[in-house]
């Protein structure tokens, strides 16, 4: 019997590249929160072995979680060439309020 070990995950980074709020859609439809969303502007984030790095929104990751677990066992090409790097993808969480646009890449 041939025993073929499992590869290694490869490490993936998650960069926040966009931040958006619709005050409108707030103003009608939100009970106000406070801290609904800690991300920054140009954070990055290194998952290793699919865990979701410390600071990471819990919402933003159960989106995202798909996506980097398929990154780091070196798929890609979501869609069909949908993306220039085959190897990333360009997220969004799920608040319809205030979504946050992630960059994530295969780290090589």
């Amino acid at each position: 019997m041939y025993y073929q070990p499992f590869a290694m995950m490869k490490r993936v980074k998650i960069t926040v590249k966009r931040m958006a709020r619709y005050e409108d859609l707030m103003a009608e439809y939100e009970n106000p929160i406070q801290n609904a969303c800690d991300m920054r502007l140009g954070q990055t984030f290194v998952v290793e072995n699919c865990q979701r790095p410390e600071g990471m929104c819990q919402s933003a990751w159960e989106t995202m979680l798909p996506f980097v677990k398929e990154l780091s066992e070196g798929g890609g090409n979501f869609f069909d060439g949908w993306m220039r790097d085959p190897h990333s993808a360009m997220l969004s969480c799920n608040d319809g309020f205030r979504p946050v646009s992630f960059y994530v890449e295969v780290m090589e």
